[in-house]
C-alpha cells in the first residue's frame, strides 16, 4: 500500500480552519453510526445533511423480509438489500452495555416495546427512532436519496445524489450536485458479503448463499446444510436452521480437532474445521477427513467495506478489507480533517464507539480539538500497520479492535474532553462474553451480573 503524500496534494486537501468554526457537513448514512454523528456535528454548531437512501432512519436495523435475486450477494446489477437482519435476531450484548453513553437503552413499556434485556432487533429499531425524535434529528436526514459520487474540487466537495421525485412515477428522480465542506461516510458494511473460497466448489451441484439473504430457516426444512463461519450470526442461524433441517454441518477456522463433533444439546449439529474441497457428485470433504452431500453452502462469512461512491482518486483504497491509510481509523491524512470514517471497526460495542468517533471528528472540524500534522498521522498509520504485521494478522483484521476497544475508547474520550468508559460497562462486557462461552444457548435469558445491572441503572438516573 502506498503511503506517500506530495506536498502539492497536502496544499491542495488543507483549507485552513479557524478555531471553533462552524462547516456544511454531508453525512452518508442515517444508521447508527450517521445519526450520533449528525447530532455530534450539529452540537459543534455544523450545518449538517445526512443523505439517507431508504424511507426511514435505522440503516441495518430496518428488518426486510425481501432478499436478493443473487444469494451469493456477487452480481453487481443485483437489486440490493441493504439489511441483513434474519427474523428471529436478538442482540448479542445486554442493553445496559448497547446503548450511547448519554442516551441508555433502558426498557420502555408500551404497545410493542420488547423488555427483554437482549431484545429482538425491533426493539433495537424502537430505540433509534427514539434518539432521532428526542434529539430532532429527523429533520437533518433527506429520505429517499442515494448518493452515487463523492469528489473533491477546489478544496470542497462535490456530492452528487438522485433523490426521488415527489411524484406517482416510480423512475422519477431529481438529480443534484452540492458543494460541502466536508464528507462524514456511515453507509455501514453489511451489505457486500465476502465468500469464502472452496477448492472445487465452481464444479460442485448445490445451492449457495450468504448469510447476507437469511431471514427465515423454513427454506432450509428437511435439507443437509453446510454453514461456514464461527461468528455470532452464525452461531444464531445454525441453531435456527436445526430446528427444521436435517443435518446442520458447521465448518470454522477455529475449529482443529481431527474429527467432527456434535454440538450439546442437538442432535443434528456437528461441528468441523474447514471444508478442504468440493466435488461434481455433490459430496463436500472436511479438513478432518469426514464429508457430507449437502444441500446448500451457507457462507457466514463477513462483509466488505464498500464505497463505491467515494472518489478520492486512489488516495483511500480498499485491499483486502484494510481501509486505508486511517489515522486511527477514522482520518486519512492528507483529507483530514475534510473526510471521515465512522464505524469501520468491529469485534467491538458499536453505539458508545461510534458516539465518540463522532463527537472527535465534530471537534475537530470546529477547531475545539487538534490534530496532529500530517506528518504525525501518517507515522502513526504506519506504525500501526507494522505493528498488526508484527503480530501475524492478516491484513483484513486491520479494523477489528477485540482486544483494545476500550483503550481506543478510551484515548477518544480524552482527546474530547469527556469521561472514559464506565467500569461496569467493561465487566459487564467481560461478564456477558465469558457467560455466552459459558452457555451459548441461554446466555441471554440467564445471567449473574446482577449487581453491575444496578450499578448501570444508578448510572443511568443522571439522564432522566
Amino acid at each position: 500500500m502506498d503511503m506517500t503524500i506530495s506536498s502539492l496534494q497536502r496544499l491542495a486537501m488543507t483549507p485552513m480552519m479557524n478555531s471553533k468554526s462552524s462547516h456544511k457537513v454531508a453525512v452518508i448514512g442515517a444508521g447508527v453510526a450517521g445519526l450520533v454523528a449528525a447530532r455530534e456535528l450539529r452540537r459543534e454548531g455544523h450545518k449538517v445533511v445526512v443523505f439517507e437512501r431508504g424511507q426511514k432512519v435505522g440503516g441495518t436495523w430496518i428488518y426486510d423480509p425481501n432478499v436478493e435475486s443473487d444469494h451469493l450477494g456477487l452480481e453487481a446489477s443485483r437489486a440490493i438489500v441493504h439489511t441483513s437482519l434474519y427474523d428471529s435476531l436478538r442482540t448479542n450484548l445486554p442493553r445496559e452495555v448497547m446503548g450511547f453513553r448519554d442516551y441508555p437503552f433502558v426498557a420502555k413499556d408500551g404497545k410493542d416495546r420488547d423488555t427483554r434485556r437482549f431484545p429482538g432487533h425491533r426493539e433495537v429499531l424502537l430505540y433509534l427512532d427514539d434518539f432521532a425524535r428526542d434529539f430532532e434529528l429527523t429533520e437533518l436526514v433527506r429520505f429517499e436519496t442515494e448518493v452515487f459520487h463523492i469528489r473533491m474540487e477546489e478544496r470542497k466537495w462535490i456530492v452528487r445524489s438522485k433523490r426521488r421525485a415527489p411524484t406517482d412515477r416510480e423512475d422519477s428522480q431529481i438529480d443534484m450536485d452540492e458543494v460541502y465542506d466536508g464528507v462524514v461516510i456511515c453507509n455501514g458494511h453489511y451489505t457486500e458479503p465476502r465468500i469464502a473460497e472452496i477448492p472445487g466448489i465452481d464444479s460442485w451441484p448445490g445451492k449457495q448463499m450468504h448469510s447476507h439473504n437469511y431471514r427465515v430457516p423454513d427454506p432450509f426444512r428437511d435439507q443437509v446444510v453446510v454453514l461456514i463461519g464461527s461468528s455470532s450470526s452464525a452461531s444464531d442461524i445454525s441453531r435456527d436452521i436445526a430446528r427444521v433441517a436435517k443435518e446442520v454441518h458447521i465448518a470454522a477456522r477455529s475449529v482443529t480437532d481431527e474429527t467432527m463433533v456434535k454440538q450439546p444439546g442437538y442432535e443434528n449439529i456437528w461441528l468441523h474445521p474447514m471444508i478442504k474441497s468440493a466435488h461434481g457428485d455433490g459430496t463436500m470433504l472436511f479438513k478432518d477427513g469426514s464429508s457430507v452431500l449437502p444441500d446448500v453452502v451457507l457462507h457466514c462469512t463477513g462483509y466488505k467495506y464498500h464505497f463505491p461512491f467515494l472518489d478520492t482518486r486512489d488516495i483511500v483504497t480498499v485491499e483486502d478489507n484494510c481501509v486505508g491509510p486511517l489515522y486511527k481509523h477514522v482520518f486519512p491524512p492528507s483529507l483530514a480533517p475534510w473526510l471521515s470514517f465512522i464505524g469501520l471497526p468491529w469485534k467491538i460495542i458499536p453505539f458508545p464507539l461510534f458516539e465518540l468517533q463522532s463527537k472527535w471528528v465534530a471537534g475537530i472540524l470546529s477547531g475545539r480539538i487538534v490534530l496532529p500534522s500530517q506528518e504525525e498521522m501518517m507515522e502513526d498509520v504506519n506504525n500501526f500497520y507494522s505493528k498488526i504485521e508484527a503480530a501475524g494478522w492478516p491484513k483484513r483484521y486491520t479494523h477489528n479492535m477485540g482486544d483494545y476497544q476500550f483503550e481506543y475508547d478510551d484515548w477518544l474520550a480524552t482527546e474530547c474532553g469527556c469521561s472514559v468508559t464506565e467500569e461496569w460497562r467493561k465487566k459487564m462486557y467481560d461478564a456477558n462474553g465469558r457467560n455466552k462461552h459459558a452457555r451459548p444457548e441461554t446466555y441471554r435469558d440467564e445471567w449473574e451480573d446482577q449487581h453491575l445491572i444496578l450499578q448501570a441503572n444508578e448510572d443511568f438516573l443522571q439522564y432522566k
